[in-house]
């Protein structure tokens, strides 16, 4: 069993069901899947800023766990690949993009979710997470603690808050960041950060056709 997590956002609901029937279709093993939105925590860009590091805690501290943005995302591998780059050493492994500036100075462009896109060290290395929910160093994120959190949402999303030994990588088709520049071809996960194609303003990203030929998929077996 493949547990997941997906960010979900009722302002970006289209990105989330097209995301999972993506899943769904690439994926053998059976999954799990639970979409997280703020649950009462404070709200960053998107409902599920702080909510994604609560997945340890949502599975007892035990097991591995899969957490993924979701909703502006298309998964085109199986999902089991992923799962099986699992090493015990490390309390979470991400896709290390090198820092960049981003090439969209405004997010979310035309959407009520419309907002400055703030660069900071190890940018969306938290958008793809296998997590060793077992790690003691998960054990300080709770509820309570994240709720009373007065630290940056970019202290939590940059991982500072874990020992850089902890931090292991993903190959880099696992989290392609296709609108900042990254290549489509071969790519794993296809990540819109700016906004998801679906949007007017971002309806010719970079692999936008992937993503619509998905919807379409979606909308015909609806």
């Amino acid at each position: 069993m493949i547990h997941l997590f997906c960010g979900y956002d009722d302002r970006e609901a289209i990105g989330h069901h097209v995301f999972v029937d993506s899943v769904l279709r690439h994926t053998r093993a059976p999954v799990a899947i639970t979409a997280l939105d703020s649950r009462g925590l404070p709200e960053g860009s998107n409902a599920f800023t702080f909510s994604r590091f609560l997945v340890p805690w949502l599975m007892g501290w035990q097991g591995v766990a899969i957490f993924v943005d979701g909703a502006d995302m298309l998964l085109q591998a199986d999902l089991q690949e992923l799962r099986q780059l699992f090493d015990p050493q490390f309390a979470v492994q991400v896709v290390k993009h090198p820092t960049y500036a981003t090439k969209h100075r405004i997010k979310y462009v035309g959407t009520d979710m419309e907002c400055p896109n703030v660069d900071y060290p190890r940018k969306n290395w938290a958008s793809v997470m296998l997590i060793n929910c077992a790690a003691r160093a998960w054990r300080s994120h709770t509820p309570e603690v994240l709720s009373a959190c007065a630290k940056s949402p970019r202290w939590l999303l940059g991982l500072e808050w874990l020992a850089p030994e902890l931090i292991g990588e993903l190959p880099d088709e696992w989290n392609r960041l296709v609108d900042e520049g990254h290549p489509v071809e071969g790519a794993k996960i296809l990540h819109w950060t700016a906004g998801i194609p679906y949007f007017p303003h971002y309806r010719n990203a970079p692999g936008a056709a992937a993503w619509h030929g998905a919807l379409r998929r979606v909308m015909e077996t609806a």
